[in-house]
């Protein structure tokens, strides 16, 4: 195949793939987005069955279109959200091509070479808008887990009837974990949820949506260089959310029926080992929400909005007086494991390339990447602004970084 040489290629026909591209097609660069499966693949491919969108509507519009339906507070399916995704690269008409396998980018005084399987291409700049959860996190220790035990994680569970029947132990508490362990208690099998670190957040307050109020009080548009700790805000688990107008939290799977224990720290001689810090984890987070309500009151109070609904406060956590701290896993108690610990990019491709921290991530300054020039990154945790993962933090986020990118290509052709 000959080689295709276009000025920049984008990795990636998500949100972040798609608003890059708007923003080169404004700025007249020549690219290409390449696309490992089709047009908001990650969307399609690794998600469960019930997962809507975390967001309400009226804040999931894309750059150049805002939501304009109907149902402005109501929460759309993943596969509705995907259509929308492959509406939108068509109405800006992104130069997508779908169904390709990025094997490695090399880099050189000209640029970058990527092998490909629709042959080589060779880009000056590129945009790697491949995701921040491309790949669930699985721990080390879940190799002594016993043979019998099925195990799983967010990216492949799909609805209940994927586990065998029998108890489920979820370990991790962060949107995906919650979430899934209320869907299997509600199909009647006895869930046991392993608590660390996470974020409690309701999903209203003084009678809005928590999405209007992180905007209003300019939480979502804290900036990375603004912040004391860039790298550990970036490793801020996803909060205890739902798309839907009821909560999901700690003490209302409770209240369910689902046990609590603490975070799982080891699996030794078929027994699950857990961490006693379950209360220190809860008050933490209850902490952090206490902040997060009296920084939305001061709000109130400074912008004369007085009139608002009176504070409906989520009362703090009640922590088990004795939480379980083994679980015998040969007992059939436990017939399966969902690994709801996190997620990671897929940047294998750049394999090879000096763009990558001590932990093995691609390091960046906002989404400039370091180590080499003409190296960008979109939609991972925080890149730009905190709102950078959420769909309306595309947008922003693409055009700081095409007006970056524009400025190098305008340095190279004078240089």
């Amino acid at each position: 195949m000959s080689e295709r040489r276009v000025t920049t290629v984008v990795i990636g026909a998500g949100q972040a793939g798609l608003a890059m591209s708007r923003e080169l097609s404004a700025r007249s660069i020549d690219h290409l987005v390449l696309e490992k499966g089709g047009i908001g693949d990650a969307w399609r491919s690794a998600r469960w069955d019930s997962l809507k969108l975390l967001t309400p509507n009226w804040a999931n519009g894309l750059p150049g279109a805002p939501y304009e339906g109907s149902d402005r507070q109501g929460f759309i399916a993943v596969d509705e959200f995907v259509t929308a995704l492959e509406r939108y690269a068509a109405r800006i008409a992104a130069p997508v091509e779908t169904g390709v396998d990025l094997r490695q980018v090399l880099h050189g005084e000209e640029g970058f070479a990527l092998d490909t399987s629709i042959g080589p291409v060779h880009c000056q700049t590129l945009v790697v808008a491949s995701g921040g959860c491309a790949k669930p996190v699985v721990p080390v220790l879940a190799k002594a887990l016993p043979a019998p035990i099925v195990q799983t994680t967010p990216a492949a569970y799909k609805t209940p009837s994927d586990l065998p029947e029998g108890g489920v132990l979820v370990v991790g508490a962060s949107a995906s974990g919650v979430q899934i362990a209320r869907e299997l208690h509600a199909s009647g099998r006895p869930v046991t949820l392993a608590v660390g670190n996470h974020v409690r957040l309701p999903r209203h307050y003084r009678g809005r949506d928590i999405e209007w109020w992180l905007q209003a009080i300019g939480a979502l548009d804290e900036r990375f260089d603004e912040i004391d700790d860039i790298e550990r805000a970036r490793r801020t688990p996803s909060p205890q959310i739902v798309g839907g107008p009821d909560p999901v939290d700690l003490p209302g799977l409770q209240a369910a029926g689902i046990e609590i224990v603490g975070r799982l720290a080891a699996i030794r001689d078929d027994q699950a080992l857990f961490s006693g810090a379950l209360a220190h984890a809860c008050q933490s987070a209850d902490l952090k929400l206490t902040r997060l309500y009296d920084r939305i009151d001061d709000w109130v109070v400074e912008n004369g909005s007085e009139s608002s609904a009176r504070p409906d406060r989520l009362a703090p956590m009640r922590v088990p007086k004795a939480p379980r701290l083994t679980l015998d896993l040969v007992s059939g108690e436990i017939a399966s494991v969902v690994w709801a610990t996190g997620f990671r990019p897929d940047h294998g491709f750049l394999q090879g390339l000096p763009v990558f921290d001590r932990r093995g991530m691609l390091a960046h300054h906002g989404g400039v990447v370091t180590g080499i020039r003409g190296l960008y990154a979109l939609g991972l945790p925080f890149l730009r602004r905190r709102r950078s993962l959420q769909i309306s933090g595309a947008g922003p986020d693409a055009r700081d970084l095409a007006e970056h990118l524009e400025k190098r290509l305008h340095h190279r052709e004078a240089a």
